[in-house]
């Protein structure tokens, strides 16, 4: 047995459509397929650890991660604080590395995304700032300027830099 990667990031919404709408305009996210079931299907109620639950689901793909957004119908979700703070238990967070935050970062502005922040120089090769969706779920852009750090991409950031500036020979 062996560990292959990180596959999905969950979020159930009140609104799957809005919320998918979101991550397809801001990020680029392009739906995989969709799905739902009534309530009743023991399997997902056993799954989830809930009784009687129903939901539609949407499956987002971006390069090599999935976001799967979910609307539960059934029983009635409790909701969250917007404004809940990062450091909460709890999921904070997902990231999305970019080739250049200042300007990723005032794309989403345009949009009207709420950030928490411009830009933060870290001291480090990272620059980067949290921002909400409309959900108030939290999301974070990361720019790593040293190919050779860490938590650096590599190849695969080389590969997606040359795909969206081709080179004509």
């Amino acid at each position: 047995m062996a560990i292959i990667g990180f596959h999905h990031t969950a979020i159930s919404s009140p609104d799957l459509n809005r919320l998918a709408g979101f991550y397809q305009k801001c990020f680029g996210f392009e739906p995989v397929f969709q799905f739902a079931w009534e309530p009743g299907v023991e399997w997902i109620d056993r799954m989830m650890a809930v009784q009687r639950t129903g939901a539609r689901v949407v499956m987002l793909r971006l390069g090599n991660a999935f976001l799967e957004i979910f609307q539960f119908s059934s029983p009635e979700p409790r909701a969250h604080d917007p404004d809940r703070r990062v450091i909460d238990h709890g999921f904070t967070h997902i990231c999305f590395v970019v080739d250049n935050a200042a300007t990723e970062c005032a794309r989403l502005e345009e949009l009207g995304v709420r950030l928490h922040a411009p830009p933060v120089e870290t001291g480090l090769p990272i620059t980067g700032t949290y921002g909400r969706d409309p959900d108030g779920n939290v999301f974070e852009i990361l720019e790593i300027r040293d190919p050779k750090h860490p938590l650096d991409f590599g190849s695969q950031r080389l590969a997606a830099l040359q795909a969206r500036n081709p080179i004509s020979p």
